[in-house]
C-alpha cells in the first residue's frame, strides 16, 4: 500500500513538472483558473476496414464542445488535427487531459468516421506509474473505415492524380491522362516530362547526360521504344540519388518507369485501339483484379510502326592523300511491330507477409531500308569528283523476357519491414545487314564497279539481381535502412562480316568478324540513417560497391579482366522546413559510371565505311561528385514551384572520340569512332519547375534549365570545345473544354548545346531509343569536339470522353505540328569538319479509342491499396537499389 501511494505521488509530481513546462492557455473547460492545464496525446492508425491496409492523407480532427464566451452558447471547436502519413499513422498532441472529445476521420472515397474519445486518467486509481503515464499517451489502435457505398458502382471512381507531383528529391509525372503520347511508346512520354530532353532517335538525356533507366525500381535491359506508353502509370525523375540507390549512372541520375498495376478493389480494366496516318495500327488491353488474398494484373500491347528519316551530311576529311569533301543525302524507312505482355500477382499470406510474382515478355521485328547518295570531291588543285549510291537492307529482331519474385515481411513495430527479391532479365537479338554500293565517275556518271557486303549478328544479354532491404525505425522521426545487392550480367555477341560475290556467294572476312562474350558482377551494401529534429531533417548514407569484368574473344584466343576496387559512395541530405509549405534541401552524393558492353566491345564495325566504330576495352570507370541545392514552395491552391542549383564534377569521363588509323583490309587511313576517358568534366546549372492551375479549366507545367558544361581532353593538337551557356525550356498546357472535351498543347525549345558525352548510363539499357531506324548511319562526333544547334517543336492532342461515367474516349494527337523537330550537329577535330542535318517522323497524327470497364464489390474483393493515389511514388522504388 505504501509503495502504491509513493508511486501515485511520484506520478503527480512528474505530471506537475511536465505541465509546468507547457505554454499556458487552452485551459479546456476551466477558463481563467490560473494554472497550467495537464495535457496528453492521442495516436493511432487509419486502415481500410476490408484489407487492413494503411490509408495515407486521411484528415484526422479532434473536436470538443465548448462554451463560446461571446455568445454564451456551446459550439464545437477543433482542438487538433493532421493528415495521416504514408503508414496511416497520426498523433495529436497537447490535448487537455480532462474532458470528452470527438474524433473525426474523412478521406475521399471512404465513409466519414466518428468516435468519442477521452483520457482514462485517474490519479488515485492507478496501480503503478507506467499505467498512469500510459493514460496520458493513449493509443486508439487501428481505426477501420469503410469504402463509401457511392464508390461501389461500376466505374464511378473518377478522381485522378495530378499530372506532376514535385518532391524535394524527385519529380513524379503521371502519364495515364497524357494525350499527346497515347498509342505511342515511352519515348513519346519522355518528350512531355520535365527535366528530360529527347532527340529524334529517342535518346534521352537529363541535364545533358544520359540517365540510368529503371523499370519498377530496378535496372532493365529494355529500351524506351520497347515500352508502350499505354503500359506506363508514371515516370519518376531522381536527379541526385542517395546511397540507397545503385551507384551506377552517376553523371545524370535515375529515370524510373512505373508500369501500371492494380489500383482498386474489385476488377477493372481497359481496351484500346489506335491507327496513325501511315496506316500503322496498335491495340492493347489490361485487367486488374483483387479477390480474397490474391491480387492479379495483366497488360498486353501490340504496335506497328513505320519510321521515315531523312538527312544530309557535309564533311571535309583532312587525312589521306588527297583530302576530300563529301556531301551525303540519306533516306531511311523502317517498318516493324512489337509486342509487350506483362502480368503477375500478389499473394497476401497474412497481414504481415506478402509474396509477389511478376513477369514480362517483349518481341519485335523490324526491316529498315536505307538509301544514300555520296558526292565526293578530292581537294587537289584540279578537283576530281565521284558519285556513289548505297543501299542497305536490314532485318532486325529482338526477344525480351523478365521475371521478378519478391517477399515482404512486416514486423509488429510500426514501419519495421524486411524485403527480399530476385529479378531476372534476358534479351536476344538477331540482325542481318546487306549493303550494296555502286561507284560512278563524275562527270558523265560512268559506272565503274560495285561492292556488296553482308553483316550477320546475334547476341544475348542475361542479368540477375539479388537484393534484400531492412528498415528499422527508432521512433516516429528517425530510422535506419540497410541493404545488400548482387548483380550478375552475362553478354554474348557474334558478328560475321562477308563480301558478297557476283554469284551471291559469301566470303568471310576473319579480320573484321568477331565472337565476343563478357561477364560482369557488382556487389553492394548500403546503410542510411535519417532523423528529424523539429523543422530540420537529415539523412546520412554510405554505399560500398565492388565489381569485376571479364571479356573473351574465343576465336582469337584473347581475353582481358578488369577488377574495379572497392569504392565508397557517401550521401548527405539536409532538409529545413521554412514554414508555410516551404522546404530547403542541400544534398551531396558520389557516384560511379562503369563502361558498358558496347563501350568496351573491341569489335570494329566496318559496315559503314564512312562511320567506322569500335569499343575500347581499356576504359576506366568515371566518378562523379554531385552537389544540389533545392527550394520548394507549395501554394494554397496546391500550385508547386521548385528551384534547383546543381553542380557535377566528373573525373575520367567516358566520352566519344574520333581518331585515325589504317584499315586492316584496304590499307587506307580511316577515321574510327571510339570511346576514351577524358581528363575531367563539369556541368552546372539552374533548373526551375512549376505546376500552376491558371484557371479552373487550365493547368500549366513549365520547366526551364540553364546550364553550361566543359570537357577537358588533355590531348595534344586536339581542339577542345569552349564552354558556353545553354538553356532548355519545356511547356505543357492542359485545357478542360466544355462537353467532355480536353486539349493538350506541349512544346520544347533547346538552345545551342554541347553534345552529351554518350558515356553515361552504366550497364543497363540507358536512355537509348533508336529501335526504328535510329541514326547509326549518320554518326555522331565526340562531345568534346562538337555541339547541337538550336531546335524546337510543338505537339498537340484532343480528347472526347463519352458514355456513362466517361467510360470511353476518342483522342487525336499529332507530333511536330510545324515540322521543326530536327537534329543539326556540327563537329570538328584535327582530322575533319562535319555538319549533319536530320529529320525524323514529322507531323504524324494518330487516332486512339479507349474503353474502361470495372466493378467494385466489397463482399467479393477484400483488398485495396490506397497508396497508389496521392503518394510520392517512393514505394515503387523500394528505396534500396
Amino acid at each position: 500500500m505504501l509503495m502504491r501511494n509513493i508511486a501515485i505521488i511520484s506520478c503527480l509530481l512528474l505530471i506537475t513538472y511536465i505541465s509546468a513546462g507547457q505554454q499556458p492557455g487552452g485551459n479546456g473547460n476551466r477558463p481563467g483558473n490560473g494554472r497550467a492545464q495537464m495535457t496528453g496525446a492521442f495516436y493511432g492508425k487509419i486502415v481500410d476496414a476490408k484489407s487492413s491496409k494503411p490509408i495515407e492523407y486521411a484528415s484526422v480532427q479532434l473536436i470538443q464542445n465548448r462554451m463560446d464566451t461571446a455568445t454564451r452558447k456551446r459550439k464545437e471547436v477543433v482542438v487538433a488535427g493532421m493528415l495521416t502519413d504514408t503508414h496511416g499513422d497520426f498523433r495529436l498532441e497537447n490535448i487537455p487531459v480532462f474532458g470528452q472529445f470527438k474524433l473525426q476521420v474523412t478521406i475521399i472515397g471512404f465513409a466519414p468516421y466518428e468516435q468519442s474519445v477521452s483520457f482514462d486518467f485517474k490519479p488515485g486509481g492507478g496501480s503503478d506509474m507506467n499505467t498512469m503515464m500510459a493514460a496520458l499517451d493513449k493509443d486508439l489502435g487501428n481505426i477501420k473505415i469503410n469504402v463509401s457505398e457511392k464508390t461501389l458502382e461500376n466505374v464511378t471512381v473518377t478522381a485522378t492524380n495530378p499530372g506532376l507531383r514535385l518532391g524535394i528529391d524527385r519529380k513524379v509525372f503521371n502519364v495515364d491522362k497524357n494525350l499527346v503520347s497515347a498509342g505511342g511508346t515511352a519515348v513519346d512520354i519522355m518528350r512531355n516530362v520535365p527535366s528530360i530532353s529527347v532527340d529524334i532517335d529517342g535518346n534521352v538525356t537529363m541535364r545533358n547526360n544520359t540517365p540510368q533507366l529503371f523499370v519498377d525500381g530496378r535496372p532493365t535491359n529494355l529500351t524506351l521504344e520497347q515500352i508502350p506508353a499505354d503500359a506506363i502509370e508514371s515516370v519518376e525523375i531522381i536527379t541526385n540519388p542517395s546511397a540507397k540507390f545503385d551507384a551506377s549512372g552517376g553523371t545524370a541520375g535515375i529515370l524510373n518507369v512505373v508500369l501500371k498495376k492494380n489500383k482498386r478493389v474489385g476488377y477493372s480494366g481497359s481496351t484500346r485501339f489506335n491507327v496513325d496516318t501511315r496506316g500503322r495500327i496498335g491495340l492493347g488491353g489490361d485487367i486488374n483484379m483483387r479477390m480474397d488474398k490474391v491480387n492479379f494484373f495483366l497488360n498486353a500491347n501490340m504496335n506497328q510502326r513505320k519510321s521515315i528519316s531523312t538527312g544530309t551530311t557535309d564533311r571535309t576529311t583532312l587525312i589521306g592523300n588527297p583530302n576530300t569533301f563529301m556531301h551525303q543525302d540519306d533516306r531511311s524507312v523502317s517498318k516493324g511491330r512489337f509486342l509487350f505482355l506483362r502480368g503477375g500477382f500478389d499473394f497476401f499470406l497474412d497481414n504481415r507477409n506478402t509474396l509477389s510474382i511478376a513477369g514480362n515478355l517483349g518481341q519485335g521485328r523490324f526491316t529498315p531500308f536505307a538509301e544514300s547518295d555520296f558526292y565526293i570531291d578530292s581537294l587537289y588543285p584540279v578537283v576530281s569528283s565521284s558519285y556513289n549510291e548505297r543501299i542497305a537492307n536490314t532485318q532486325n529482331q529482338f526477344n525480351h523476357n523478365g521475371a521478378m519474385i519478391s517477399f515482404k515481411h512486416l514486423f509488429p513495430r510500426q514501419g519495421e519491414e524486411w524485403t527480399f527479391d530476385v529479378n531476372f532479365n534476358s534479351s536476344k537479338n538477331k540482325n542481318l545487314n546487306a549493303i550494296s554500293t555502286d561507284y560512278y565517275k563524275v562527270p558523265g556518271n560512268t559506272y565503274l564497279n560495285s561492292f556488296r557486303q553482308q553483316q550477320d549478328g546475334n547476341g544475348t544479354n542475361q542479368n540477375i539481381v539479388l537484393q534484400t532491404d531492412y528498415t528499422r525505425p527508432f521512433n516516429e522521426k528517425s530510422k535506419l535502412e540497410t541493404g545488400l545487392r548482387a548483380q550478375f550480367r552475362k553478354v554474348d555477341n557474334k558478328n560475321n562480316f562477308y563480301v558478297v560475290g557476283s554469284n551471291g556467294s559469301l566470303t568471310l572476312i576473319p579480320e573484321q568478324s568477331v565472337n565476343y562474350n563478357s561477364t560482369d558482377n557488382v556487389f553492394a551494401a548500403y546503410a542510411t540513417y535519417s532523423n528529424q529534429v523539429k523543422n530540420f531533417g537529415y539523412q546520412l548514407g554510405l554505399r560500398v560497391e565492388s565489381s569485376d569484368y571479364e571479356g573473351n574473344l574465343p576465336d582469337k584466343g584473347q581475353s582481358f579482366e578488369i577488377s574495379f576496387p572497392v569504392s565508397l559512395f557517401p550521401s548527405i541530405f539536409l532538409t529545413q522546413k521554412l514554414g508555410k509549405e516551404q522546404d530547403l534541401q542541400l544534398n551531396y552524393s558520389r557516384k560511379i559510371n562503369r563502361p558498358n558492353f558496347w563501350q568496351l566491345f573491341p569489335f570494329t564495325d566496318y559496315s559503314d565505311s564512312l562511320n567506322i566504330s569500335r569499343g575500347n576495352p581499356n576504359l576506366s570507370p568515371e566518378f562523379t561528385n554531385s552537389l544540389e541545392l533545392s527550394y520548394q514552395k507549395t501554394f494554397k491552391n496546391r500550385d508547386n514551384f521548385i528551384a534547383s542549383v546543381y553542380y557535377k564534377n566528373t573525373t575520367d569521363l567516358i566520352t566519344r572520340y574520333q581518331d585515325r588509323e589504317t584499315n586492316q583490309v584496304s590499307g587506307k587511313e580511316v577515321l574510327v569512332n571510339t570511346f576514351i576517358n577524358a581528363s575531367s568534366s563539369y556541368v552546372t546549372g539552374l533548373e526551375l519547375v512549376s505546376r500552376n492551375k491558371m484557371t479552373k479549366w487550365w493547368d500549366m507545367t513549365t520547366n526551364l534549365n540553364l546550364f553550361t558544361s566543359k570537357i577537358k581532353l588533355n590531348i595534344p593538337n586536339q581542339p577542345e570545345q569552349d564552354p558556353f551557356a545553354s538553356w532548355f525550356f519545356k511547356l505543357n498546357n492542359t485545357f478542360k473544354l466544355p462537353k467532355n472535351f480536353s486539349l493538350q498543347l506541349s512544346g520544347e525549345y533547346q538552345s545551342k548545346t554541347i553534345l552529351p558525352p554518350g558515356g553515361s548510363g552504366g550497364g543497363g539499357g540507358g536512355g537509348r531509343g533508336g529501335m526504328f531506324g535510329g541514326g547509326g548511319m549518320f554518326g555522331q562526333a565526340s562531345a568534346a569536339q562538337g555541339y547541337v544547334k538550336a531546335n524546337y517543336y510543338v505537339d498537340a492532342g484532343l480528347r472526347y470522353e463519352f458514355l456513362k461515367n466517361r467510360q470511353a474516349s476518342v483522342s487525336v494527337n499529332i507530333n511536330d505540328i510545324f515540322r521543326t523537330r530536327r537534329q543539326n550537329i556540327f563537329s570538328e577535330s584535327a582530322f575533319f569538319t562535319q555538319e549533319v542535318f536530320r529529320r525524323r517522323d514529322p507531323q504524324v497524327a494518330r487516332v486512339n479509342f479507349s474503353w474502361r470497364f470495372g466493378k467494385f464489390d466489397p463482399n467479393l474483393f477484400k483488398r485495396k491499396n490506397n497508396r497508389s493515389n496521392g503518394s510520392d511514388g517512393s514505394e515503387n522504388m523500394n528505396m534500396g537499389q
